[in-house]
């Protein structure tokens, strides 16, 4: 393992690339394109929604053996977060003899592209897919291609071309082996370094002539050293938000924490009572821890964004960021979820209902971070809900996202909780439609209360998603939705 200071270092077909004097706030598809000049690479958006700029990274897996890869917007992505890492783009799927990945060959025989503007990100999507499942059904092929837009052939033609790839299975795993010794030789090292005097040197990826600096700890306690000293600095985890802040608002902190390589934030805790979910975790895991355990909740992941979204936001990043239409917040309310907030070698607990104070404003305190969510498992009779409104039903902005936990006791509603995003400067609990709902048989529930307890609780707002007349009228319509429901009753 060898270290070279302010350079930027990952691994691209077999060859290690050196980026050096790139800004802390490059973003990975620039690179790629002006400097790399792999202009198969598009630019569509540039805030991570129409894929035309998907490319596969990948880090060595566990074993050390081979790469385990993730789809990514690139354009929201910085390039420091690619130090220690390996990238494909579409320019990497060309055999050495010349002949194509089975998906490009079956794109051309289905004529699953026109223009071809968005093609190599649809082809990138669907190459990450066919590493871990070669047989996937035509559901699973159209979800990994919900964040690739395609204006001119109708979807049907690339839905075709995917199935017909997987008929050569032999050939759809990438030929990556030569990556695997070079990931070795750039991989980030995992313990700290230290001064003459034992103290923390978190050593900077990027750093400016200015003082500005991009830094990737290893550790936890490296984290909030730097945050201790550096209280102003910008975390930075999935980049699905500072990727639109550098794009959209130009914007170019003086100082980054990147995250994704601190292992104790990765990992996931699994207690008796609840699961503690480490603050890099993404929303994919998520999605896939409580499929089971929380149908709803996952099915509102699964609507939250893009695979390649899915796979880089994180749930911590969610809750930190206080959209007010943030959809995870509302679900996680209901659960009775709270957060591990740290601060130097100090941690409190932080229950989520009580962790915003205003609109994108929080309890935090300088330096303080979160360090993992905690998610409590389903008691015995427990019945939750959950559901997100919007225009479009995949991968929109929330209109509302209401959701709701309680229990049917002696055929009466007991243990009520229910959160919303979209009615509020922040997402909340909903207390005086609790207090409607708690000790009541279902049906004896009035809409008429409910409206009530909904304009004594909110102020009304119209706004761009929805007008207050139906986003108030949809917030009643759910718990009576969610009531209404077959239901169990508790032991």
């Amino acid at each position: 393992m060898s270290q070279v200071t302010n350079t930027v270092r990952f691994v691209l077909d077999g060859q290690i690339v050196e980026a050096q004097g790139a800004r802390r706030t490059t973003t990975v598809l620039d690179y790629l394109r002006e400097q790399m000049h792999r202009t198969g690479t598009k630019e569509g958006c540039a805030e991570g929604d129409c894929g035309a700029c998907v490319v596969m990274v990948g880090s060595l897996n566990a074993a050390g053996t081979g790469v385990d890869y993730l789809p990514v917007n690139s354009c929201i992505q910085l390039l420091p977060t690619l130090d220690g890492k390996s990238v494909k783009t579409v320019e990497s799927l060309q055999n050495a003899d010349g002949t194509l990945h089975p998906v490009q060959e079956a794109m051309v025989a289905c004529h699953g592209s026109q223009c071809g503007f968005c093609t190599p990100g649809i082809v990138m999507s669907l190459v990450n897919l066919v590493q871990v499942n070669t047989s996937p059904s035509r559901q699973v092929i159209s979800d990994t291609l919900s964040g690739n837009l395609c204006r001119c052939t109708g979807y049907t033609p690339i839905l075709e071309a995917a199935a017909q790839a997987c008929q050569n299975k032999a050939a759809l795993k990438l030929q990556d082996s030569a990556d695997v010794p070079l990931l070795k030789k750039i991989e980030r090292s995992g313990v700290p370094t230290l001064s003459l005097e034992g103290d923390l040197i978190v050593q900077p990826v990027v750093r400016t002539r200015k003082g500005h600096e991009f830094v990737s700890p290893a550790t936890l306690a490296e984290v909030a050293d730097y945050l201790v000293k550096h209280p102003g600095a910008t975390l930075l985890a999935g980049s699905t938000e500072v990727g639109l802040q550098v794009n959209k608002k130009f914007t170019r902190p003086d100082h980054i924490v990147y995250l994704g390589n601190v292992a104790e934030l990765k990992k996931i805790h699994d207690t008796p009572q609840a699961w503690h979910i480490g603050a890099v975790v993404s929303l994919t895991e998520v999605e896939s821890l409580v499929a089971k355990a929380y149908p709803d909740l996952a099915e509102v992941m699964r609507r939250f964004g893009s695979p390649p979204i899915r796979s880089t936001a994180t749930l911590a990043g969610n809750i930190a960021n206080g959209s007010p239409i943030g959809d995870s917040m509302p679900c996680l309310m209901a659960l009775g979820s709270t957060l591990t907030l740290r601060r130097g070698d100090q941690t409190r607990t932080v229950a989520l209902d009580k962790f915003y104070t205003g609109q994108k404003q929080t309890v935090l305190q300088a330096g303080e971070f979160i360090e993992a969510v905690i998610l409590p498992k389903p008691q015995a009779g427990q019945i939750f809900r959950a559901h997100k409104i919007s225009k479009r039903f995949e991968q929109d902005i929330s209109a509302t996202c209401a959701a709701i936990s309680y229990k049917l006791t002696g055929g009466k509603l007991t243990g009520v909780k229910l959160a919303y995003n979209g009615l509020a400067p922040s997402p909340c609990r909903a207390p005086k439609l609790e207090a409607v709902l708690e000790g009541k048989v279902p049906a004896d529930v009035q809409a008429a209360d409910l409206d009530a307890a909904i304009t004594a609780s909110f102020v009304a707002r119209d706004g761009l998603r929805a007008t207050w007349a139906y986003r108030s009228l949809v917030a009643r319509n759910l718990v009576m939705q969610f009531i209404e429901e077959p239901t169990v009753e508790a032991a």
